[in-house]
């Protein structure tokens, strides 16, 4: 089965870009929803019956993810740190910790905002994640903008121009940008692990006292 063929088409005929930004939308706020499938959808339906505007199709991506990675960034800027100290010491995660956390979001955190864009769990994880660990909203929107942008770009009009072929694609560029994404996170962790002592040090002078929420 394609997996385009998992949109119910008169989702797509119906709502037409409201299914796109909406769906798109809520799955960047971190609600588990095919964003980039609909995407792709509403632009090979649109390439093929002239029914939907590519340019707008991809507009209304363009918003749904914007609009959704900023709502799930001030929720966890909001509530996320919170929620992290009241009850991350039982998984592991203490104040110091999370301190490291925050201070390698400072360094790093524009690459995993747009980045995350291209990968299914991080397109719902990435924006709350910036907002717990306090990153700047105005560097977070900057990358999050032009990810959102190249995305929609991409696969708007990728499945625009070729339809169902871009299907055959996405899925295994998909599952590889995940793998990669896995890789990295993994690669990230056991850094951290490593040089533990050094970013604990670095991170307390960065961010001196204790975590404010």
């Amino acid at each position: 089965m394609s997996i385009i063929d998992l949109v119910p088409h008169d989702l797509i005929s119906t709502y037409g870009y409201w299914a796109v930004a909406v769906v798109v939308g809520l799955e960047s706020m971190g609600l588990p929803l095919p964003g980039e499938t609909v995407l792709i959808a509403a632009a090979t339906w649109g390439g093929a019956t002239h029914h939907l505007s590519m340019p707008l199709v991809i507009a209304a991506a363009i918003a749904g993810a914007v609009i959704g990675d900023s709502a799930g960034f001030w929720v966890g800027r909001e509530v996320g740190l919170r929620l992290l100290l009241r009850y991350g010491k039982g998984v592991g995660l203490t104040e110091a910790r999370l301190k490291v956390g925050q201070y390698l979001f400072m360094r790093h955190g524009g690459k995993v905002v747009f980045f995350g864009r291209f990968t299914a769990i991080l397109r719902a994880l990435a924006a709350f994640l910036a907002g717990a660990n306090r990153m700047s909203w105005p560097r977070f929107l900057v990358f999050n903008v032009s990810g959102a942008i190249l995305w929609a770009s991409l696969f708007g009009v990728g499945a625009y121009m070729f339809g169902t072929a871009i299907d055959r694609v996405a899925g295994p560029v998909g599952i590889a940008l995940l793998v990669i994404g896995a890789i990295i996170v993994v690669a990230g962790l056991w850094f951290a692990h490593r040089h533990h002592k050094r970013l604990t040090e670095e991170a307390e002078r960065a961010l001196p006292g204790p975590l404010r929420h």
